[in-house]
């Protein structure tokens, strides 16, 4: 049986075995350099978990289409050893030039190990914070998600009838509670008497929590859930079920809730992606630390659902054009967090890219639940 005949698992079991790279396989890496540039990417996640995974597997796909560009991806890789073995196999056997490692988990110690060992390979990591002395090769990269937040809490401050939000969350994390927090301050904008629910589930992917989340909303009076978690479908079907509206995130769930789904906060991928090909093609070292929000395309919102009043389009739309053109700024003082405490002062005005919202441990005024 050749190497090309082998799946990347059953040949990195045959590499440990035999402590040797076979010498057909080398020419075959040697040729690699002739051919079209290889990408692989791995996923913590299935491809269609319509969230998290999917906005990546949706980048993938435009990568395809590039001229020049061969993608191989591996999805449900753990954030164990097994990313390695991933990654090793795209890159030894697949002839990978480019690997994105798209979970938070890869990043220390799987990418940073694989990066010294293949130094002339580009590593890009999806939420990693590249620091001196870590390997050049290696590039980090995330989207400023806020405003898309922000502009969903637009969307439902003006769609709520009881003045009632939800949020349907994994883990209280810097982006999370950022998130959040840019959610609640656009619908307030709206109203400032709206109140915003939050039930943390305690992880990243938990059906059963979710579900019981959703429905615990509902009880309470919410009319619309919102969701921070890796697969949001859950929550948009359940809020469907229950005649709630809902706001999704990651990538688009609109399909599963056509009657209540308003919008969502999407991460627009193939925008980074490509510049870290940019930058091989270049023979150039990838940027370490890559940033961007919606002005960059980074980050966009789902297409208005069904259920969304001409009035609610109009202002989202009012919206997004201030935040593009900067005549609107979400993290503004006077801010006050949900204990009452003077956060942001008056006159003070934090951007996208501000470092010092990084650090956010706080809910602001008008979010119900603690950090």
């Amino acid at each position: 049986m050749s190497s090309n005949s082998l799946d990347r698992r059953t040949f990195l079991k045959l590499l440990a075995a035999s402590g040797a790279v076979p010498c057909a396989f080398t020419s075959e890496f040697v040729h690699a350099a002739e051919s079209p540039l290889v990408v692989g990417i791995l996923y913590s996640g299935s491809k269609q978990d319509y969230g998290y995974n999917q906005s990546h597997a949706l980048a993938a796909a435009e990568l395809k289409k590039v001229p020049g560009i061969k993608v191989v991806e591996e999805e449900r890789v753990p954030e164990t050893i097994a990313a390695q073995r991933s990654m090793e196999g795209m890159i030894r056997q697949d002839g990978a030039k480019l690997v994105i490692a798209t979970s938070f988990g890869y990043f220390k110690p799987h990418v940073q190990e694989l990066a010294k060992k293949y130094p002339d390979v580009t590593f890009a990591h999806a939420g990693g914070l590249w620091t001196p002395g870590m390997p050049e090769n290696i590039g980090t990269f995330y989207g400023y998600i806020f405003a898309a937040q922000y502009m969903s809490g637009v969307v439902a401050g003006h769609m709520t009838k009881t003045r009632k939000l939800g949020v349907v969350a994994a883990k209280p994390t810097p982006n999370l509670i950022r998130s959040i927090n840019a959610f609640t301050i656009g619908a307030r904008s709206v109203d400032p008497a709206i109140q915003v629910q939050v039930i943390f589930t305690g992880d990243w992917v938990l059906p059963v929590r979710e579900a019981e989340s959703a429905n615990s909303l509902a009880d309470q009076g919410v009319d619309v859930i919102a969701c921070n978690v890796d697969s949001p479908k859950v929550v948009v079907e359940t809020a469907e079920k229950r005649g709630v509206m809902s706001i999704g995130y990651h990538s688009s769930q609109a399909n599963v809730a056509p009657k209540g789904f308003l919008t969502g906060a999407e991460w627009n991928w193939i925008v980074p992606y490509m510049e870290f090909v940019k930058g091989i093609r270049a023979g150039q070292k990838p940027v370490h630390y890559l940033r961007g929000g919606m002005s960059e395309k980074f980050v966009k919102n789902t297409l208005f659902g069904n259920a969304v009043s001409p009035k609610a389009r109009a202002a989202a739309e009012q919206i997004r054009a201030e935040l593009l053109s900067g005549a609107r700024v979400i993290y503004a003082g006077p801010l006050k967090d949900n204990k009452g405490n003077v956060v942001i002062p008056a006159g003070t005005v934090y951007r996208d890219n501000d470092r010092a919202l990084d650090s956010i441990n706080y809910f602001v005024d008008g979010v119900v639940g603690e950090v």
